[in-house]
């Protein structure tokens, strides 16, 4: 990255810091292009170098809340919708220690972002990532565990609300209870007490 580069990412990275934290105080569509560029200390002129209008950085927003999602991780997540027909069925189980502590740290990290954006879900459009998630990811695993095809989606929801109210009621208590100690009631909830669901997809393999 060169130095013209450099500064265009960091302009970029402050025009999104300052949209989430207005996001924080009020409603997308009550916040304008002055309240973002003085958030972020920049000139209206500065944000129309990188925008057309709000929507663009909204959508930029978005991108970089999941970029910096996945620096959380030491894995290539882009490689694993690869390997869904070729796993065993214990190795399609990402409800583990691996993926919940980056996923847990990243919210612990960025609480307060992670709470607003869940309270703007509908303006970050999280009904298209679920849709593009599912079909790429969660209906390839439940047809694996030979799950009912009408049945798909309801199980997926039950298991993401059920992950993500633990977090919300984490967040609500100030993130005191250690990682791995979330980590593990997250998967004593879906596992039973003694895992013995885990036991089971074990034994299958």
């Amino acid at each position: 990255m060169n130095k013209s580069e450099s500064k265009y990412f960091n302009t970029a990275v402050k025009m999104d810091k300052a949209l989430m934290k207005l996001l924080e105080k009020k409603p997308f569509e009550y916040i304008s292009i002055s309240e973002v560029c003085k958030e972020a200390g920049v000139n209206r002129s500065t944000f129309y170098l990188h925008y057309e209008n709000i929507c663009d950085l909204l959508d930029e927003t978005m991108h970089y809340l999941i970029d910096s999602f996945l620096s959380y991780y030491s894995i290539n997540t882009e490689m694993i919708a690869f390997s869904f027909s070729d796993s065993k069925l214990n190795e399609l189980n990402y409800i583990t220690e691996e993926y919940l502590n980056p996923y847990l740290s990243f919210i612990k990290d960025n609480h307060c972002i992670f709470s607003t954006v869940l309270s703007n879900s509908g303006i970050f459009g999280f009904e298209k990532i679920f849709n593009r998630m599912y079909a790429n990811i969660f209906e390839p695993i439940l047809q694996r565990f030979n799950y009912p095809v009408e049945d798909r989606k309801y199980v997926m929801i039950y298991y993401l609300s059920g992950i993500n109210a633990v977090v919300v009621q984490w967040i609500k208590d100030d993130c005191y209870k250690p990682i791995q100690c979330i980590s593990r009631i997250i998967q004593e909830c879906i596992f039973g007490l003694n895992g013995d669901l885990k036991s089971l997809l074990n034994s299958e393999n």
